[in-house]
């Protein structure tokens, strides 16, 4: 039988209740103990009677649960190796992958002012369909804009906290499943851990305590990630209030399936993240052309020191066909259209980049292609020096 395990934590009602407490005192007094500490962040700058709502744009998710699980999680481990250090959770805990093991983050620090929070793809995992990375490694791989050396490289510079991905529901799942309902193996056991929201949540602590007070930040994603950054930004608004927040969503637009928007919800209810994901007060956040790209008109809304870029390809084979099943000429048309809207809803602060094909992804092994006139790497870096040629591109 499958069962969805949503655990209460003490600190999602001491967010709700201390709302005059910065964030970073409320974490340090929410400390097991055992080292987790974050009194050097100044995360809040509010004064003691102002409540968060007045300064988090996202204080409706905040109050539907999406930071249960910040403070729960201290790393068991962290290891240094040249300028990364890789922070192991013990798989006993909330943090784990989609079958158990371990989770694992890193991070570096390059004394920069500047910080990329890097959410790393790898497929999808639901009761119909299950391809996904079920392990995380530590460090950061060597790999297109990840990779330091890289010629232009806009973030190579910055101090990175690099997020693997491992549990199958786009970085902010928290459910548990037993699916050997046949006694194969193990009946009644279970045996898929879909722990995305803790396993964010447990990094992002990480994060806050190696970088607490950046310039601005870089909330960069690719497919799985690029979703993942939809559903990481208002944690990390949480925790950085204030600082400009740059979304590089790689091949993960939100763009389902056309005029079925029961598909992206049975997702959503599957990971257990609909409740605390998507705002109560948007409707059109799931409309009913089947996309959820009204989510980044929301955060656009609400969040002035918030820019989007959304990276996809026309066609692209792994999301149209493989995991939703549309086509890829059904897709275009639907990707083209919902991107143009996206953009004249917040002219000055969304930008698109659609390139001709089916392939999938730009920013690990496809930086140099180019997209009208600008290669991928170009591109992000026009965004990020806040330059006019940062501009909506299509082929």
């Amino acid at each position: 039988m499958k069962t969805i395990k949503n655990c209460p934590n003490p600190l999602q009602t001491l967010l709700r209740v201390l709302t005059g407490i910065t964030l970073a005192a409320a974490l340090a007094a929410c400390s097991n103990g055992n080292g987790n500490n974050n009194s050097s962040t100044t995360q809040n700058d509010a004064e003691p009677d102002q409540p968060i709502a007045d300064v988090n744009p996202f204080q409706e998710l905040v109050d539907q649960g999406v930071t249960r699980y910040l403070g729960a999680y201290t790393p068991m481990l962290s290891e240094t190796e040249g300028d990364i250090v890789s922070h192991r959770f013990s798989a006993s805990d909330g943090p784990m992958c989609l079958r158990g093991g371990e989770y694992v983050m890193s991070t570096r620090d390059l004394g920069s002012e500047d910080l990329v929070i890097f959410l790393q793809g790898g497929g999808g995992c639901w009761d119909t369909l299950c391809a996904a990375t079920e392990t995380a490694a530590p460090g950061i791989p060597k790999a297109g804009i990840l990779d330091n050396d890289l010629p232009g490289n806009p973030i190579a510079d910055m101090n990175m906290a690099y997020l693997p991905y491992c549990d199958g529901g786009v970085h902010a799942s928290d459910a548990e499943y037993d699916i050997d309902e046949n006694g194969i193996i193990e009946p009644g056991t279970t045996d898929q851990f879909h722990h995305g929201l803790h396993n964010l949540s447990a990094a992002l602590d990480v994060t806050v305590q190696a970088f607490p007070a950046p310039r601005r930040i870089v909330l960069m994603g690719v497919s799985g990630g690029g979703f993942g950054t939809i559903f990481a930004l208002p944690l990390v608004r949480t925790l950085y209030p204030d600082i400009p927040i740059d979304v590089v969503n790689d091949s993960g637009v939100s763009v389902g399936r056309p005029n079925e928007p029961e598909f992206f919800k049975a997702l959503l209810s599957y990971w257990n993240i609909a409740d605390s994901f998507i705002p109560d007060s948007c409707p059109q956040c799931i409309a009913d052309d089947g996309h959820g790209t009204g989510v980044h008109n929301w955060g656009l809304d609400r969040d002035e020191n918030l820019r989007i870029s959304l990276l996809s390809h026309k066609q692209d084979s792994t999301i149209a066909n493989f995991f939703f099943g549309v086509g890829g000429a059904a897709w275009e048309t639907e990707l083209v259209r919902e991107m143009g809207e996206v953009e004249a809803a917040s002219p000055d602060r969304a930008r698109s980049l659609i390139a001709d094909g089916s392939a999938h992804t730009f920013l690990i092994g496809k930086t140099a292609a180019e997209v009208d006139g600008i290669t991928v790497l170009d591109w992000v870096a026009a965004m990020l020096d806040d330059s006019p040629q940062w501009t909506s591109r299509i082929d």
